[in-house]
């Protein structure tokens, strides 16, 4: 097994196409379907296409837990599960096919009992000693504290486990104490956590050098439309996405963290790095619903991504 992918607070998610929508009026569904989501289980996705093992963990729980589940499988992305007393959550996508613009409404999921957390941390605690690399990523349910996504990077870094960390809020700030060896927050999350605007790339740069401070290796910032910013100790590399006809922003962010797993296991360079996080997320963005990149995909679109390493 080479990389683990944490989700504690999974979805399944509902993704409904309509033709526009009309706020307060009567929507007809033109499409419905339905996938398994959060944040590392779309990383698990879209590394199931890489030349790479990867094992889906985290919990989950009820009705919609057993179909995330089956989901999983007839995805044939191996998966252990701690199972919860609770609903796993359903999230609502809804696409506007005219303006192309999509709405999601997330629920926060169900409380995890104190049971619960102690069977998901044996189980991955044994998992660890097979692993190279480990995604740490999404929200967590109610029950579970901001410290635990820094309690099991501490754990997993003791091993010689690399880490990255894809989260927001008080799971992020806390996330960012136990030096994760990559954490890539999107720019709206890296002001939240800041509390400041950042209001151009020089400002985002120097926000990275304060997060590196803290014994991160690599702080990757994915921008939207506008690729990423990636920033280590020596280098700064700016990834520039080739032009696309947007069609959902739906796991474009968790295809750069895939991007971003499978160059730290094959030991790929920053820049290197910057070229395919920046590859993944743009071709997810061009793909309708849930549509993720695929490894032959990115791999031809590498030398369409345009890098500049600043000083």
């Amino acid at each position: 097994m080479n990389i683990i992918t944490v989700t504690l607070n999974p979805a399944l998610d509902k993704t409904v196409m309509i033709e526009q929508l009309k706020p307060g009026g009567l929507n007809r569904v033109e499409e419905i379907r339905m996938d398994p989501g959060g944040k590392g289980i779309n990383v698990a996705k879209v590394l199931k296409s890489f030349p790479v093992n990867v094992l889906a963990t985290g919990i989950n729980g009820g009705y919609a837990g057993r179909q995330l589940l089956d989901h999983l499988e007839r995805l044939q992305i191996s998966h252990r599960f701690s199972t919860s007393g609770g609903e796993t959550r359903t999230n609502l996508k809804i696409v506007d096919r005219k303006t192309e613009v999509t709405t999601e409404i997330n629920e926060k999921g169900t409380e995890v009992s104190a049971e619960t957390i102690r069977h998901f941390r044996r189980e991955f605690t044994g998992l660890l000693d097979e692993a190279s690399l480990l995604v740490i990523g999404g929200s967590l349910p109610p029950g579970i504290s901001p410290q635990f996504y820094a309690e099991i990077i501490r754990e997993a870094e003791k091993k010689g486990v690399q880490t990255v960390l894809d989260a927001d809020g008080e799971a992020f700030r806390a996330g960012l104490e136990a030096s994760p060896s990559v954490v890539k927050p999107n720019i709206h999350e890296l002001e939240q956590y800041l509390e400041r605007a950042l209001n151009d790339e020089d400002q985002v740069v120097d926000a990275c050098r304060e997060l590196l401070a803290k014994g991160i290796s690599w702080v990757i910032v994915s921008m939207g439309g506008e690729g990423a910013i990636l920033v280590s100790e020596d280098e700064v590399i700016r990834g520039r996405p080739f032009p696309i006809r947007p069609v959902s922003t739906v796991g474009a962010g968790d295809s750069m963290v895939a991007a971003i797993a499978f160059c730290l296991l094959e030991n790929k360079n920053l820049e290197e790095t910057a070229r395919w996080a920046t590859a993944a997320g743009t071709i997810t963005a061009s793909k309708p619903g849930t549509g993720v990149c695929r490894y032959q995909e990115v791999q031809e679109h590498l030398a369409l991504v345009q890098t500049e390493r600043w000083t």
